[in-house]
């Protein structure tokens, strides 16, 4: 059941509970960007919310539109470029979750983390879930807002930069956008420490 984690929550008292995750630690280009949702309890396993990563672009814009109808709130956090160059990606995949939370009102009273490391920075209570976007329907939740975010993001991108073929790649890695790399060079946008990038910098 995708609401097993928040069932669990709830018998312990908890009422309002955030489910968290990321999109865009592995692209070579864009920011890092985090989702957090409060669903009421119980929260609503029939509007096919699973994994973003599952879904087509049609079916996640559709459920987006649900998503924000049936919330009590959602916040998202955006890393830029700049500062996952001076942190790491891990980082700022973390401080892009702590603005997410943050921007909750009301605020969590526990939260349910995507991956195997809490938000250190939140006192908030959680519970790190590895694949935990295909486990909770909370966290499923922030993992399709935080992936249109940040899809809409790499679109806006694109215009700027249409050599690279954002609007495709998302920033990820593609052998077409390796390509496009090494003959223009990297963008503005382009993280320079990332393996695939750093060694094209002038």
């Amino acid at each position: 059941m995708m609401d097993a984690y928040e069932q669990a929550a709830f018998k312990k008292g908890y009422n309002l509970i955030a489910g968290v995750d990321e999109a865009g630690r592995g692209p070579l280009a864009g920011p890092v960007v985090a989702a957090a949702v409060i669903f009421k309890f119980p929260p609503p396993l029939h509007l096919g919310i699973r994994d973003s990563k599952t879904l087509s672009p049609s079916q996640r814009d559709n459920i987006l539109l649900n998503i924000y109808r049936e919330a009590v709130s959602v916040g998202v956090g955006v890393v830029w470029m700049d500062e996952i160059e001076t942190t790491n990606i891990h980082a700022a995949s973390l401080r892009a979750m702590a603005d997410a939370v943050k921007k909750l009102n009301p605020s969590p009273q526990f939260i349910l983390v995507d991956g195997p490391f809490p938000i250190k920075t939140i006192s908030t209570s959680q519970l790190p879930i590895i694949k935990g976007d295909a486990l909770s329907v909370s966290v499923a939740a922030a993992s399709i807002v935080a992936k249109i975010v940040r899809d809409n993001i790499m679109a806006a991108y694109h215009n700027a930069f249409p050599q690279y073929n954002f609007i495709k790649n998302k920033g990820y890695g593609t052998s077409e956008h390796l390509a496009a790399i090494k003959y223009f060079g990297p963008s503005p946008i382009h993280r320079r420490g990332f393996k695939g990038v750093k060694e094209h910098l002038v």
